[in-house]
């Protein structure tokens, strides 16, 4: 039983090396803003959603916002294990409220903060058809060893299109109808449990308040369920500029189904602003792996497989050398399924 779970183990972390596209588990953007560099994986489509609170305070103009939204996103990967296709919707009601008379004024807005569709495709994978990136299957501190090439990162560009109502009090004067958007995001994954994203985006591109982000998340994998994250974002426009951090986790209920929650603040008061939100991401898996699809047999007793025909190989090398006629003893016979 022992010997079958250690061959899990390999086989699964060999399968994420080279296929690293697509995970045996969901992999979700969420609870962060920020976008992982790989795609769902082909005909995988994912769907992350969630309500949050937003509750800000600008203290010099002596105003507040207080609202719920709502986030959407829907990925799909296309064609290719590289390649998704997604979009990407936040929708927002709050009231604002002017304190700098004697009777507060308020105000209602509803409107999209973001409404973008866009694609994502991989132009970089460090481990994909790496030999040397395969488990050593005699020693598993050579498994855990630090390797200098993890901090190359993998590599993917993002390009959408977004499309912004008229007269949207969530968005800079004259910004309206079609903008382009750009993201290039790398992603590393370490073997003691942390990933680290790095995004860069421009957006909104050629319109008067076209602003230029960066995004940092690291995420911790605490055991096979839990997950914490802490991530910092910066905001640079004419129309608005922010340094904002966010801290939470994700749950694993089930191989396609995440809970997360999180919270978003900042340290200044022009405006002060602290957000909380809850979602969910569920993964619809229609993935086939072409190799097992082709084969038609379980992974693990391929792996046996292709383990046993080394030995036998090996064992008849041996004999071949020493010269020995002799018949091997039926017990330690190996069975080459391939020889059929």
């Amino acid at each position: 039983m022992k010997t079958r779970l250690s061959l899990l183990f390999i086989v699964l972390s060999t399968i994420l090396s080279v296929h690293a596209q697509y995970t045996e588990e969901i992999n979700s953007n969420r609870p962060g803003v920020s976008r992982g560099a790989w795609s769902v994986g082909k005909n995988v489509a994912q769907v992350e959603t969630g309500p949050y609170i937003v509750r800000e305070k600008h203290t010099p103009l002596k105003s507040e916002l207080s609202g719920l939204g709502f986030d959407l996103a829907a990925r799909y990967g296309l064609f290719f294990e590289e390649l998704e296709l997604n979009i990407e919707a936040s929708y927002q009601s709050a009231t604002f409220t002017d304190n700098r008379s004697t009777i507060p004024a308020e105000q209602k807005y509803s409107n999209f903060k973001n409404l973008v569709l866009g694609a994502k495709y991989l132009v970089y994978d460090p481990y994909k058809d790496k030999e040397e990136d395969k488990p050593n299957l005699m020693s598993y501190h050579a498994n855990k060893k630090f390797k200098w090439k993890t901090l190359i990162p993998a590599v993917s560009v993002y390009v959408g299109g977004n499309y912004d109502f008229k007269n949207n009090p969530y968005l800079a004067p004259d910004v309206e109808g079609f903008s382009p958007k750009v993201i290039i995001s790398s992603q590393n994954n370490f073997k003691s449990g942390w990933v680290m994203v790095v995004n860069i985006i421009k957006d909104r591109i050629g319109s008067e308040y076209s602003d230029l982000q960066w995004i940092v998340t690291f995420t911790k994998a605490i055991n096979d369920k839990w997950v914490g994250f802490g991530e910092a974002q910066a905001i640079y426009s004419d129309f608005y500029a922010d340094n904002l951090f966010r801290l939470g986790g994700a749950y694993l209920h089930t191989k396609d189904i995440q809970f997360d929650a999180g919270i978003t603040f900042n340290t200044k008061d022009t405006p002060s602003v602290f957000n909380a939100n809850f979602g969910v991401s569920y993964r619809f898996d229609m993935h086939t792996d072409p190799e097992e699809k082709d084969n038609g047999t379980d992974v693990i007793d391929e792996f046996e497989r292709k383990e046993n025909k080394k030995r036998g190989r090996k064992k008849k090398k041996k004999k071949g050398e020493e010269g020995s006629t002799s018949k091997p003893k039926k017990e330690n016979q190996i069975i080459d399924f391939d020889s059929e």
